[in-house]
């Protein structure tokens, strides 16, 4: 097909939606997982591993266990394993995770979107930005240090095991099945304030999306613009879902930067952005495609490995949901 029906934008959303709808399932196959766990269904539904993706913290303790003791996590394995991928992602290819597979991330896209077509979007000062960045870093250090400076890796281990992070991805699926007033209200918040201010939570709050925007740094992948093609229309910019000021600059390469090549489908000048890899011009889709090999990739070895099930016994997992939920 021509470029002018597969642009970045249409490529962005099918993949999108395809993970949406993934973690929609998977999220589904949970609350049947959780049901059998805690006694209320009789029919045996096993945990969805990919689930797994969306306890960071456990998996941060497991990468340090794993550097340390070469000991894999056999808990949530399948979390470490997407941990890694998503570092490796970030290496290669940008903050691709957020700009493609990212569930919430898609959604504060679309709240953007919806803030865009009523004239709510606001741009914020370059200072006013800076100021309010530095939450999700100061989350990130707060986990750092904990983590991977005051837990020893006995420590580490001993969580590892405890029924309580057996249980984590339950208790995740409780929280937001039963939100409390204080979180509806929180949520709440962050959704209004996206309307004005574009992926709020991914800019300013977000302490993984920090994480992934820091080893981006290192990317060989980057935006390149040609200053004497430019026109300066702006719309790279005003289309940039971090909000980074592409027009201004020759080469995007910000730990903000998604990767999501908006800027570049958007341009309407030939060749005056395009998409760099080890600084040799390359088709806008490697972004998008490289992240998809890398997830495939880790998913893949994990596999074959024995790394991507946990080896947990069922009615030991039955056990701990009972010990913890049915109190």
């Amino acid at each position: 097909m021509s470029q002018q029906i597969i642009t970045p934008h249409i490529l962005r959303r099918v993949i999108q939606c395809f993970f949406l709808f993934f973690c929609l399932f998977i999220g589904f196959r949970l609350f049947q997982h959780f049901m059998w766990a805690t006694g209320q269904s009789s029919v045996f539904v096993a945990k969805p591993p990919s689930v797994e993706a969306f306890l960071p913290i456990s998996a941060l303790m497991a990468a340090k266990q794993f550097i340390l003791r070469h000991k894999w996590d056999m808990v949530h394995p399948a979390g470490l394993t997407l941990f890694f991928a998503f570092i490796w992602m970030s290496l290669l290819f940008r903050k691709s995770f957020c700009g493609y597979i990212c569930p919430v991330g898609f959604a504060s896209n679309l709240v953007e979107q919806l803030g865009r077509k009523f004239g709510l979007q606001k741009e914020l000062p370059v200072k006013v930005e800076r100021i309010l960045a530095a939450p999700k870093y100061i989350l990130l250090a707060g986990f750092a240090y904990f983590i991977l400076i005051k837990m020893s890796a006995r420590q580490i281990e001993s969580f590892l095991t405890l029924p309580y992070n057996y249980v984590a991805d339950s208790k995740m699926l409780a929280f937001f099945i039963s939100p409390s007033a204080t979180t509806l209200i929180i949520l709440a918040s962050i959704t209004v304030s996206s309307l004005f201010i574009r992926n709020f939570w991914c800019r300013f709050l977000c302490p993984y999306g920090a994480l992934l925007g820091l080893c981006s740094t290192f990317s060989p992948t980057a935006i390149k613009r040609n200053p004497e093609a430019c026109i300066s229309c702006g719309k790279c910019r005003k289309i940039c879902p971090s909000a980074i000021h592409v027009d201004e600059r020759e080469l995007v390469h910000s730990p903000d930067c998604i990767g999501c090549t908006e800027c570049v489908g958007v341009c309407p000048v030939p060749d005056c952005l395009t998409t760099s890899f080890f600084n040799k011009k390359t088709p806008v889709a490697i972004i998008a495609v490289g992240c998809i090999c890398v997830l495939l990739l880790f998913y893949g070895i994990a596999v074959f490995t024995g790394h991507w099930y946990s080896d947990a016994p069922p009615h030991i997992i039955q056990k701990f949901h009972m010990m913890i939920f049915n109190k």
